[in-house]
């Protein structure tokens, strides 16, 4: 019973959720490898590599991205399907009121950026990157989440019959030669980074569906499932996150209109399974916790976005033009992803908190913990 009621409570999405625990796992040895000056230096020099090589690598232009978006386009993101987390809405009265307009500010690029694709003309095999910032005013604050949100939101138009597993690991291996690309990139400007309490990247990322975690861990929650698939595996791709598992559950809630997490698959084993997405998770060193990098995966065509509406309660949903654009194949059908910028490049400069590698507000409490770890939060 105590473990059903642990998973429930887990699906929410990430995050401690508790100030007392989060001073227990902040590291108590902690000691920045570089300066506040060369940190900056090196958040720029991160942030250019991967940026220019993300385009190479998936063909992708850099653009233009919204912060703020109108209510009713329903191009925002809702992040889950359980309406946990919801955007920032605000009343722009223009003209005295006369053509007003009810906007909100993204919570995520996702839903846009399959729109963009057609609005930039672009054909299979073509993509685009952002630059994307966003608010989540649902988050609990702590090492790894904050209320400002900053990632390489990148997607690319594909063909029909792309949408399969090896088209989404192939996509996956790229993005992850790309981030250790960067982080050797990183070593060689800043050789105090290589430091022999945190060993490199590995070269290959190791490929695993929900289903499988749950046969290894069946009792424990997914956060503790997937802390000790990442001490085993260093680097994780975990397919099919939506999809409600054997033990009645997904392995993470995902909202139901973008990531196509209900389409059949075959694992390697000949074992049925659903998900043609997944996350990118890593152990971290420096704090010794799962650390996620990126969310991804081929977004849902018609037949899929009806079928997740419809287990998920929400097919009122297909009023909204971007669900009415894929229903009518007026938008392109494509794979993409959120890469969090500030959680690689704290991973990356092995930092203990995301405070340090971007501005924000935080709590009093979480600075004054910080403080007594040596943690220096940006103000």
């Amino acid at each position: 019973m105590q473990a059903t009621q642990d998973k429930r409570k887990d699906l929410a999405g990430p995050g401690i959720g508790d100030y007392r625990e989060l001073e227990k796992i902040l590291p108590t040895d902690y000691h920045s490898l570089l300066s506040p000056k060369e940190t900056q230096r090196a958040l720029y020099a991160s942030k250019a590599y991967i940026e220019e090589h993300l385009c190479k690598e998936l063909n992708l232009m850099m653009v233009q991205v919204p912060l703020i978006v109108e209510a009713e386009s329903g191009v925002n993101d809702m992040l889950d399907r359980d309406g946990s987390r919801t955007p920032i809405q605000f009343h722009i009265s223009n003209d005295r009121d006369k053509h007003p307009v009810e906007a909100q500010v993204v919570q995520a690029a996702t839903k846009w950026k399959r729109m963009a694709l057609k609005q930039f003309g672009l054909v299979a095999g073509e993509g685009i990157c952002t630059d994307m910032r966003a608010v989540r005013k649902d988050y609990f604050l702590d090492h790894d989440h904050s209320a400002y949100v900053d990632q390489w939101d990148w997607e690319r138009a594909i063909r029909a019959e792309d949408r399969n597993l090896d088209y989404l690991k192939d996509t996956v291996r790229r993005i992850w030669k790309v981030l250790t690309g960067a982080e050797r990139h990183l070593h060689k400007m800043f050789p105090a980074l290589k430091d022999p309490r945190y060993p490199p990247l590995p070269e290959e990322i190791h490929f695993i569906h929900a289903e499988e975690i749950l046969d290894m861990f069946p009792d424990l929650p997914r956060k503790q499932r997937e802390t000790r698939l990442v001490q085993k595996y260093p680097a994780v791709f975990i397919i099919g996150i939506g999809w409600p598992l054997k033990d009645g559950f997904p392995h993470e809630m995902r909202a139901a209109d973008y990531d196509d997490w209900i389409t059949e698959v075959r694992s390697p084993k000949g074992v049925t399974t659903h998900g043609l997405n997944g996350d990118i998770l890593v152990w971290n060193p420096v704090t010794k916790r799962r650390h996620e990098l990126m969310s991804g995966g081929v977004r849902v065509n018609a037949e899929t976005l009806r079928q997740q509406l419809t287990m998920s309660g929400q097919l009122d949903f297909l009023k909204f033009p971007y669900h009415q654009g894929i229903l009518n194949g007026d938008i392109p059908l494509s794979i993409g992803g959120g890469i969090g910028q500030s959680r690689t490049q704290m991973l990356l400069l092995h930092k203990a908190h995301l405070g340090e590698v971007s501005v924000t507000v935080w709590p009093k409490i979480l600075k004054e913990i910080c403080a007594k770890r040596d943690i220096v939060v940006l103000e």
